[in-house]
């Protein structure tokens, strides 16, 4: 079963990193003005001794992955960065070797069993939630993915056939993968360039009349100043979805603003999604806000290309919340609650019909729930965690390789433009925006391609 390129961990470092939010990001209900990078680096050796450092990056975010209402703000970032030392330790005790998705398939067990253990310890009125530990612990799988392509002299993502790794896609998925392999699923060169979706939070000005204070920071501040600066033709929209009439006023005025910015530009086609982030009490209350939405401005609705999971993430416990509906008009797809194989299974039953791929929840994931949505026909779309840095070029290209995939969401350059110094000089295609969009081409080098 062994390959030659198969590769073990040698040694692990890590750092925290963290930036202030340029403005607060309101998301799920929840405002939050900074962020703390966790970034990892592994030394790994294929079976011939070559060796190579892998790099990884990811933001803790624990308003998103382990939200105040299981766990106050400080108790959950504890938890994240308790948990991303004992990750770390455990995963420099691994030392057989393996391809990384093999690799990932043993790590992440035991990445669970120590998120039980330390929620004990902490005495947590909540246990961590399996979505934390998999955010919490992507920068280890990201990292190993790097430096296996980097050890091997490969693109990451030209190493996922049956001439790198033996164990085909029913050993991770189910029977109905059996012969198949993630190449079928991604491409060997990135695709030239993607849209980038641009948030606009709940907070966030539309116009000068919403701003008390300029920054003067140099950035665009205003929705118009935004798609003037960058050429943007994909939005998306943050909702409440506890107030009918704010969400649907906010998407009408967004239509409104963005249609008079766009004729300046002699633009005419632009896309929304509209992102709940699981806060709708039920799907009574998505329909009506899409019908409202199709009365109040028939090019908005037509310009609304899908909707991100609109109700509660715990798809077990709210059984009721069927999206059969609402996905026959739009999209809906699954973010919070897409943890493993089987919650894509159970979405898929429950009426989603589209899936949200994120470099947070890890590379293997990304590319194992990739593949299944592709197989089922689903909708697929790659997004953010407020990546900065090394952890936007990472999404990127996830991007840029699974097949289906039309679009990126970036949104660190709007929140933490700090974050990206060093980085937008090294990688500008990337972090400068053109005409809306990101420059993927580039992302060919050895392990992730940067």
């Amino acid at each position: 079963m062994s390959k030659p390129t198969d590769i073990r961990i040698l040694d692990v470092a890590y750092s925290f990193e963290e930036h202030q939010y340029r403005t607060p990001l309101k998301f799920g209900g929840v405002p939050t003005d900074h962020c703390i990078l966790f970034n990892v680096q592994i030394l790994a050796q294929t079976r011939d001794g070559k060796e190579a450092v892998g790099n990884g990056s990811m933001p803790l975010g624990n308003v998103w992955a382990f939200p105040p209402r299981y766990a106050p703000f400080d108790q959950s970032l504890a938890a994240m960065k308790q948990l991303a030392e004992l990750a770390i330790d455990l995963t420099r005790e691994c030392t057989h070797y393996a391809h990384p998705l093999e690799l990932s398939d043993v790590l992440e067990p035991e990445f669970l069993q120590i998120a039980g253990e330390l929620s004990q310890t902490m005495q947590l009125a909540t246990p961590i939630p399996k979505l934390c530990t998999v955010v919490t612990t992507s920068p280890i799988d990201a990292a190993i993915h790097d430096a296996f392509g980097k050890a091997n002299g490969i693109n990451s993502y030209n190493g996922l056939d049956e001439d790198y790794i033996q164990t085909d896609l029913s050993h991770f998925l189910d029977g109905e993968f059996a012969g198949k392999h993630l190449d079928q699923y991604t491409t060997r060169h990135p695709k030239p360039d993607m849209p980038l979706y641009h948030l606009i939070g709940a907070l966030d000005p539309l116009t000068e009349q919403d701003i008390a204070e300029r920054l003067n920071d140099g950035l665009p501040e205003t929705l118009p100043e935004w798609i003037m600066a960058d050429g943007l033709t994909h939005l998306k929209i943050k909702l409440n979805g506890d107030d009918l009439a704010w969400d649907v006023a906010r998407v009408l005025a967004i239509d409104q603003i963005t249609a008079e910015t766009q004729a300046l530009r002699g633009v005419t086609t632009w896309h929304y999604s509209a992102d709940f982030n699981e806060t709708c009490q039920n799907v009574d209350y998505l329909l009506e806000f899409l019908n409202r939405i199709q009365e109040g401005a028939e090019q908005a609705f037509e310009r609304l290309a899908y909707i991100e999971q609109p109700t509660d993430r715990d798809l077990e416990a709210h059984p009721e919340n069927k999206m059969h509906k609402a996905a026959e008009i739009k999209p809906v797809v699954i973010d919070e609650s897409l943890t493993d194989f089987e919650t894509l299974l159970l979405a898929r039953e429950q009426g989603y019909s589209g899936v949200a791929l994120k470099a947070c929840k890890g590379q293997s994931q990304a590319l194992l729930m990739g593949a299944a949505a592709q197989e089922y026909g689903m909708f697929l779309a790659v997004q953010d965690l407020t990546c900065p840095g090394a952890s936007f070029l990472h999404s990127a290209g996830l991007a840029a390789r699974i097949r289906g995939v039309t679009a990126i969401e970036g949104n660190a350059r709007q929140f933490c433009p700090r974050a990206n110094d060093g980085w937008r000089e090294e990688y500008p295609e990337i972090f400068d925006i053109i005409d809306g969009t990101v420059g993927t081409q580039i992302l060919t080098g050895p392990g992730l391609g940067y």
